[in-house]
């Protein structure tokens, strides 16, 4: 049965707390809601959130003084595509087939049909849904011969085969996007082709490859309407037109604005280069957060400020290809206090900045130490737009709408942590355990390394005393130890982290492959 919409709950219920003679309230229209997601982009890049970091950044700041900024916020994943997948579906990406990695631009779909999405869901409180920008979650490409004996998508010939003059399958549209423009993969992985509604807008009739030590790309087919140093600004403009053009309709809107910066390749237009006094990432920086201005602007000059959710946050921790040495040099440090970065288990992996602009709701200037993930976007949405989840609907999802109206009582028990190469970690209040030595991504000490032969299997820290995760308490906390894990297994088995039905996890993707990251969890 669906719920009354929450501002109209809120607005009864106040209405029943004033004398007989107050008018009723009239009913309030549900907001739009904007979820910007930027790539790559650390904790300590945002100014707000690390007031010792170097590059500036005025306007989302600004967006955290109007709004609410949660210092405690992770990914589901410390890379790409699984948490895009998690903010989407509200569910852990590793309970998806994809245990570990990436998929790449040629990928076939990740999210089947049938799985809910946070667009299929808003449809049905009417909203009109759109996506722009980086998808990475794979689309079917038309085939020009059935067999495919090309690649997965990492080499240049892997796309011989694609058709580009044919419409995808299972994109953005299947999943509840009403309107969708975007490329498929990261900005560094071919083809390199805006796609439509499910279709190309251009002919694909050249190869570009770059080979910059911040500018790189994989060489790959590209479309003559595609020119890599214009895509995020194309990106926010495109967005900007859409906010214009749904403004003046009476109907709520959900846009999905997948950023592919500051992520490789590093571009930013001639008007920001050198604009930090750091380096070409720190720029590209400082442009994202002039756009984010300019988006900012369209609302109010189109009277929509006011009722627009309007979140900014990251897909997981700044890569090393921002140059953390060179950046802290000059006294910026991407990943702020936290250990890691993009890739690994360690907080500099997965904690990322997280802002929420929503005057109608928002007490300006508000400030939360709640833990919360990116998979918790779906069931807030749901509570907003006062529809129902089912028991297969955003299963690790928690709705964050008690925060934003000020109510401490947020249901989030424990938050999964996942990195590169699919090792766990499980964090309840101040601790967090990593059932893996080392980092399980990119920085040191790396899986398979020497340095990491003869290190703990395990690693236990207290958060709230050790924020760089530098003192392992593995051993000295037996118990907590097992509760942790006790907890982790009874996620992974229960097929979900909400209270509900048992669900089930979809198998590993590869056939003849063994899951082992959860042998590992299992037998520890």
């Amino acid at each position: 049965m669906t719920k009354l919409p929450v501002l109209l709950v809120l607005s009864f219920l106040l209405f029943n707390c004033k004398e007989e003679k107050t008018p009723i309230p009239k009913k309030k229209p549900l907001p739009n809601i904007i979820y910007v997601l930027a790539d790559d982009l650390g904790y300590g890049d945002i100014k707000t959130f690390n007031p010792e970091g170097k590059i500036a950044t005025p306007n989302i700041d600004k967006m955290a003084v109007s709004g609410i900024k949660f210092t405690d916020a992770h990914t589901s994943s410390a890379v790409c595509t699984p948490t895009r997948y998690g903010i989407l579906t509200g569910r852990y990406n590793w309970r998806s087939p994809l245990k570990s990695g990436v998929l790449t631009g040629k990928s076939k779909a990740l999210i089947p049909n049938d799985r809910s999405t946070v667009a299929s869901l808003l449809k049905k409180a009417d909203y009109h849904t759109a996506f722009i920008g980086k998808w990475h979650l794979g689309w079917d490409w038309a085939q020009k011969t059935a067999m495919d004996a090309t690649g997965e998508g990492w080499n240049a010939t892997d796309f011989e085969n694609l058709d580009f003059t044919k419409p995808i399958n299972n994109g953005p549209k299947e999943l509840g996007f009403d309107y969708s423009y975007g490329h498929s993969g990261s900005l560094d992985m071919a083809p390199y082709v805006y796609v439509e509604n499910g279709m190309a807008t251009a002919k694909v009739d050249t190869v570009t490859v770059d080979k910059g030590k911040y500018t790189w790309w994989r060489e790959g087919p590209t479309a003559a309407d595609f020119v890599h140093e214009d895509v995020t600004p194309h990106f926010f403009r495109k967005s900007m037109e859409y906010v214009t053009e749904r403004g003046k309709e009476n109907k709520p809107f959900f846009l999905y604005l997948a950023l592919p910066s500051p992520h490789t390749p590093i571009l930013p237009t001639e008007e920001w280069l050198g604009k930090s006094d750091l380096n070409p990432y720190a720029d590209f920086v400082m442009q994202v957060d002039d756009y984010m201005g300019q988006l900012l602007e369209v609302l109010k000059k189109e009277g929509l400020t006011d009722n627009t959710m309007i979140v900014f946050t990251s897909d997981n921790g700044c890569s090393p290809q921002a140059n953390f040495e060179l950046l802290a040099e000059k006294g910026h440090h991407p990943s702020g206090p936290y250990r890691g970065h993009k890739a690994d288990i360690y907080e500099g992996g997965h904690r990322v900045p997280f802002v929420v602009q929503w005057p109608a709701m928002i007490k300006p200037g508000s400030i939360s130490d709640e833990i919360i993930c990116t998979t918790d976007f779906m069931a807030t949405c749901a509570d907003i737009a006062g529809l129902d989840l089912y028991a297969n609907e955003a299963e690790d999802s928690f709705s964050m709408l008690p925060i934003f109206i000020g109510n401490k009582e947020f249901a989030r028990e424990a938050t999964i942590h996942h990195s590169i190469n699919g090792s766990f970690a499980i964090r309840k209040g101040n601790y967090k355990l990593i059932l893996c030595p080392g980092s399980g991504g990119w920085s040191s000490p790396r899986p398979g390394s020497k340095e990491i032969e003869g290190m703990p299997k395990n690693q236990l820290y207290d958060l709230s005393k050790d924020p760089s995760e530098k003192h392992n308490i593995f051993e000295e906390h037996p118990q907590k130890v097992n509760e942790l894990k006790g907890l982790l297994l009874s996620y992974i088995n229960n097929g979900r982290s909400t209270p509900g039905p048992k669900q089930k996890n979809s198998p590993l993707n590869l056939a003849g492959k063994q899951w082992h990251q959860l042998e590992t969890v299992l037998n520890k």
